[in-house]
């Protein structure tokens, strides 16, 4: 099932289940008890499909990716954090920052993966029974921030507001049973510039979660970013930086597309 998350003409936010070209109303929590109503809703707005307690985000975890860096393959997954105040939906601008000013915005295509219930130390052949669903992510990344003023940290290129757009909708794992077998793309203003597969991965999703979830719970709406592909723009000669006035799209098999402008952080935003 594709579930989206909307805002409909009165100000009220919801989720809804597609069928065909159109959207039925969940009642209920999609973190626990819902169904599928029969009442249609009409859509004003759609949202990210969720808003995430945390993002959980997974570094050099394809193989031609690591290559491309000269990057060594790790022994372990590479953990770093995206704050909740990086979401960002579909459609909506992603924001070059100003303030702290970066020169090096890049784009990453990534599978997100939405889990489902409270899990700690799961075993990785139970590991995907934790999993609500899946939706398309852009790890959007200052490389500057990154490599050489975040103190020897990922975390400060990788949280700046708008810096996590997520969409456009949640599938459920009954239609998405194996997450490693999914064609993963990046289009740069018409071209493609990402196209790969979830096959590449060197941690699949069943060994992340069980990394993850290792003396560590868990929180029903926790995003796990599963890493990208090769063909990131700090690893083109020479490199391709983000810049205002481009459109970035995610495209993930049996997902969509999630597609975000790019537009230098407004001076308003900046006190």
């Amino acid at each position: 099932m594709k579930i989206i998350r909307y805002e409909d003409k009165n100000g009220i936010i919801g989720h809804a289940a597609q069928k065909d070209n159109a959207y039925y109303e969940i009642s209920g929590n999609i973190f626990g008890e819902y169904m599928v109503t029969d009442t249609q809703v009409e859509i004003v707005k759609k949202l990210a499909p969720i808003q995430p307690k945390i993002y959980l985000c997974i570094g050099l975890n394809y193989r031609k990716h690591a290559e491309e860096g000269g990057a060594k393959i790790p022994d372990h997954p590479v953990l770093f954090i995206k704050g909740a105040n990086a979401l960002l939906n579909p459609g909506e601008a992603i924001e070059l920052p100003t303030k702290l000013k970066s020169n090096e915005v890049d784009y990453e295509c990534e599978l997100a993966v939405i889990i489902g219930k409270i899990c700690k130390n799961v075993s990785r052949d139970k590991a995907l029974d934790y999993v609500l669903g899946y939706t398309c992510a852009n790890d959007v990344s200052a490389r500057d921030w990154q490599k050489n003023m975040g103190g020897g940290q990922w975390c400060r290129g990788k949280t700046f507001d708008t810096f996590g757009p997520l969409g456009p909708c949640l599938v459920t794992t009954d239609e998405i049973t194996n997450p490693n077998e999914l064609n993963i793309k990046t289009v740069l203003n018409g071209e493609t510039v990402q196209d790969w597969n979830t096959k590449d991965m060197i941690f699949d999703v069943p060994t992340l979660i069980e990394f993850l979830s290792g003396s560590t719970t868990l929180l029903p709406g926790t995003v796990i970013l599963t890493g990208t592909p090769h063909g990131v723009g700090m690893a083109r000669k020479p490199p391709l930086w983000l810049k205002a006035g481009d459109t970035v799209s995610i495209e993930i098999e049996n997902i969509g597309i999630l597609t975000n402008p790019i537009i230098d952080e407004p001076s308003s935003s900046v006190g």
